[in-house]
């Protein structure tokens, strides 16, 4: 080996003493090789720099060891913990996450798909149940499993482990009805790109107007609310237009947080002159003052059985679901509880 050149399995069996073909059964689990010898070969791959090619190694098993999986945005705590998880429970068979991000845009993951299914993942996980018609064809037609997270579409195209973000948006509602809110509004952003918010708001629609009441208070935006600055700017918008709202649910529990602070700037006492609710169970929501009602929808767990259900899957046994899933020939859908955390924002 020269000195800028890479070390290869040669090298490595040439330090260890041993044959290259030993050298390759070492890095392989369960393999024959003995203990003793194996650790001399790693300690020789190690003093020389050298790593496996699995790239090469996936050319005669077709396994690549990767799962790709997007998600809409890099800066979600909520997203964060669902990778998390994913990559604990994958890491310990060898399986690694390989992470794309969409921007909530629907043309971007189309794009991302296409250059994740070139590298032929083992399995591909996306957030939500909407994408574009080729996106669903391309996916549809990998040949390894799907699991589209955060959503229960109604016609998934493998698998699902998620909740209904109509039920959530109805939970909210109901709770602040039950609080005797009346003139009660919400903040969301474009329809288009968030689609999961989008859902929350229709459910959260239904079940105001179910109870009899306006839902003139509605507050859309072009962009995605679902930071401070942004939830601060739509709530101060709001209140110029209607400002006598008594409660308003947002998107998400840090653009809720971005419009209590438009009604701390706009005098307004919380939750005594208006109730704030949000989405997520994020850390900011049970750590500020008053603490933020929100829904938890564990993120972190969606990663677990998201995980779960992929081991099973590449194991070929999908049969050994958790209790709260449902199952037809081709698909496996997983729905998560939703729990509602009321808390002082909302006068509890």
């Amino acid at each position: 080996m020269t000195k800028n050149s890479t070390p290869t399995m040669n090298d490595v069996a040439r330090v260890a003493g041993v044959s290259s073909m030993t050298v390759s059964r070492a890095f392989k689990a369960n393999s024959s090789v003995s203990e003793t010898t194996r650790q001399r070969i790693l300690d020789a791959a190690d003093q020389l720099g050298y790593v496996l090619d699995s790239t090469a190694a996936g050319l005669s098993t077709r396994k690549t060891g990767f799962v790709a999986v997007i998600i809409p945005s890099i800066n979600n705590a909520n997203f964060a913990l669902t990778i998390s998880a994913l990559n604990e429970h994958l890491s310990n068979s060898g399986l690694q996450v390989l992470l794309g991000y969409s921007d909530y845009d629907m043309e971007e993951e189309e794009r991302i798909v296409k250059a994740f299914l070139r590298r032929r993942p083992e399995a591909i996980v996306v957030t939500g149940g909407v994408h574009t018609e080729s996106c669903r064809r391309y996916l549809a037609a990998s040949g390894v499993p799907v699991i589209e997270t955060w959503d229960l579409p109604a016609s998934p195209i493998n698998h699902a482990v998620g909740f209904s973000n109509a039920r959530a948006g109805r939970i909210m509602a109901r709770h602040l009805v039950g609080q005797g809110y009346k003139k009660i509004g919400f903040i969301g952003g474009n329809v288009e790109r968030d689609r999961r918010g989008a859902d929350r708001r229709h459910g959260f629609e239904e079940e105001v107007r179910a109870q009899g009441l306006s839902t003139e208070r509605f507050w859309e935006s072009n962009e995605a609310i679902i930071t401070m600055e942004a939830g601060r700017n739509a709530m101060s918008g709001l209140l110029e237009k209607f400002p006598d709202t008594e409660a308003v649910m947002c998107a998400s529990d840090v653009s809720a947080f971005g419009a209590m602070m438009a009604c701390h700037r706009a005098g307004l006492r919380v939750p005594e002159d208006i109730a704030i609710a949000g989405f997520g169970a994020y850390d900011i929501s049970a750590n500020c003052f008053p603490e933020i009602t929100s829904i938890d929808v564990g993120a972190y767990d969606i990663g677990v059985e998201t995980a779960k259900l992929i081991l099973m899957e590449l194991a070929g046994d999908s049969r050994k679901l958790a209790n709260n899933s449902t199952a037809t020939d081709n698909s496996r859908c997983i729905e998560m509880p939703i729990t509602l955390l009321p808390r002082l924002s909302t006068g509890e």
